[in-house]
């Protein structure tokens, strides 16, 4: 039996490194658990238990999802003809096996039958239920969804279906996207009505790219105020999958087929609202969309282990030219930068869920404890202002980051197997097609420099790393190469001070050379404080800065010269619009 769990070196070590017991203790600081039947004795019992949870959703993975997955990916979902969606029968056995393993109310507290894990140890499993089966992570991963709604609605609403999530009874959709309104949710005009007679909300129109449109529990952004045509009109809904909603398509897509992605048509559907008029989009989807970013980021670390080691076994067995291919340096080459991209993408993946964790927790303590004193309440509020800043900036970066390093490792891995890796007698190819949605959904690449490039102008970029900075390592090699990040660092600053001596335009058009940038410094951080405990970990260091450092200054270069001709000269570029044939 397998474990995608224990087979990796690189998760444990992370379980190990980062301060799991300092998070549960967090994590289970006036914990609501109810009348839960299990209930860790103390702080070592919890991590103990975490470590199982891991192991059986390893085990899970590796025995179960990633044996269905070709099946599946061969055969997909099927739409019937009154408008639901049957399941393939493989996926829904995926599903019983993670409710039987009590695996779907991960983060949920334990009065609702969760487990109550903090959102690090959540993502350690969602990278290793990806690996097995990309697609099958979105079902997985949606417990987002049962997460605000323990976060926003009322007891009733919660006491109705966070037990169901976490049996898996119910899973769950986020129902945002229209056909005019993806990117720019301020544009949602799916209407929501207050039927006065009933004394309940009507949802009407059409929502388009659902993924798990087909769920029971649906939460929908729908406009509520019907005279404001921004973000300030749009509240959030919870409705049950019922006859008023039906599935009018089934999206046909390059990957993820086991993931059934449905437009959705909504007639005089029942709905409760969640929380308050007006704060949809605004306060509840920006936050389910932050959770569900750092999901993506998971999801993308999975499919590039995946790749990566299929990558690797052929590479070692496959002989040419007398020897196995992987000694041949550009293939040696490749393997090592794949390698060492995941392990750059999991620690900013890794150390940001650690930050989310710490931000939650203090929000929840000041939200949700009456008696809290003056003091202590001040303190937490404080704290959870400077993480919220900080997460702002390290979550859409994680997702940035991640999802563009598993389109590479995917897309070369099926270089280092050749003719055989465009061939599906090899999971190469499913891998690169399930990759690729990685960098489009829950916000495109270029929508996570919108969000990142704040963190970087307005200084919270550089007073993080000076915070790391500080640290002294006693190798005095770990010194030097922390020297080339503090200049890394001031080069960095030099470009934010130019840029913003220029235009709007300018700035926009250099976000994202100057997010890449950023975020080379901080994982480069983040892997010298690995490398303080770990030889190995120095030289996956040197390595990343060696390949991280030229780039850092040829962005320099590149923001300094000036040169905004996309812009400028784009017509005379680009030409004109192609006629439509």
């Amino acid at each position: 039996m397998g474990n995608y769990y224990l087979d990796n070196e690189d998760i444990q070590f992370y379980f190990d490194v980062l301060d799991v017991k300092k998070l549960a203790e967090i994590q289970e600081d006036y914990a609501d658990n109810g009348e839960a039947d299990y209930v860790p004795r103390d702080l070592d019992d919890c991590v103990d238990n975490y470590r199982r949870i891991l192991e059986i959703a390893g085990a899970i993975a590796a025995d179960t999802l990633a044996k269905n997955a070709e099946q599946v990916d061969e055969e997909g979902n099927t739409l019937n003809p009154d408008g639901t969606v049957t399941l393939h029968p493989l996926v829904r056995e995926n599903l019983r096996k993670m409710a039987q393993a009590d695996l779907m109310g991960f983060t949920l507290p334990r009065r609702y039958g969760g487990l109550n894990c903090p959102t690090l140890v959540y993502t350690m499993a969602t990278e290793i239920v990806a690996r097995g089966d990309v697609s099958f992570m979105n079902m997985f991963g949606l417990q987002g969804i049962a997460e605000t709604i323990n976060a926003f609605a009322n007891q009733e609403i919660k006491d109705e279906t966070l037990p169901r999530f976490c049996s898996g009874e119910v899973t769950g959709a986020m129902v945002l996207t229209e056909p005019d309104a993806g990117s720019d949710l301020q544009a949602v005009r799916l209407r929501a009505d207050y039927d006065e007679a009933t004394g309940q909300w009507l949802l009407n129109g059409v929502k388009r790219f659902i993924t798990n449109g087909c769920g029971e529990i649906l939460l929908t952004l729908a406009r509520s105020e019907h005279h404001i045509d921004d973000g300030r009109g749009l509240s959030l809904f919870i409705s049950e999958r019922n006859e008023c909603v039906k599935v009018r398509h089934l999206e046909h897509k390059l990957g993820i087929h086991g993931s059934p992605t449905c437009e959705l048509v909504f007639t005089n559907c029942p709905a409760k609202l969640i929380g308050d008029r007006q704060r949809g989009l605004i306060t509840y989807v920006m936050a389910l969309m932050n959770g569900a970013r750092l999901g993506i980021a998971a999801q993308s670390l999975g499919v590039a282990e995946a790749a990566f080691r299929l990558a690797r076994v052929y590479a070692n067995s496959r002989c040419q030219f007398g020897g196995p291919i992987e000694n041949l340096p550009p293939v040696a080459e490749m393997l090592t930068d794949s390698k060492v991209s995941i392990e750059a993408a999991r620690a900013l993946a890794y150390e940001t869920a650690a930050v989310c964790d710490q931000e939650n927790n203090a929000l929840r303590l000041t939200e949700t404890i009456e008696d809290l004193p003056k003091e202590r309440s001040k303190e937490l509020k404080q704290v959870t202002r400077k993480l919220k800043r900080l997460n702002a900036m390290l979550t859409p970066m994680s997702k940035l980051y991640a999802s563009e390093m598993c389109n590479k490792v995917a897309y070369d891995a099926i270089q280092v197997l050749g003719g055989s890796g465009y061939m599906k007698d090899y999971a190469a190819e499913r891998y690169a097609r399930d990759a690729r949605i990685t960098n489009i959904y829950e916000g495109t690449s270029q929508l996570q420099v919108v969000a990142a490039i704040k963190g970087i102008t307005s200084g919270i970029f550089k007073d993080y790393v000076e915070e790391m900075e500080k640290v002294v390592y006693e190798d005095a090699e770990l010194e030097e190469l922390k020297a080339q990040l503090v200049d890394a660092k001031a080069k960095i600053q030099e470009c934010v001070d130019f840029v913003k001596g220029c235009s709007v335009t300018y700035t926009d058009l250099n976000s994202r050379r100057l997010v890449e940038m950023g975020m080379s410094v901080i994982i480069g951080h983040y892997l010298l404080k690995q490398a303080a405990k770990c030889d190995r970990k120095k030289t996956i260091l040197k390595y990343f800065l060696a390949r991280e450092i030229p780039m850092i200054d040829r962005y320099r270069q590149r923001i300094f010269n000036g040169n905004q001709l996309a812009v400028d000269a784009y017509l005379e570029i680009v030409g004109e619009v192609p006629q439509a044939e």
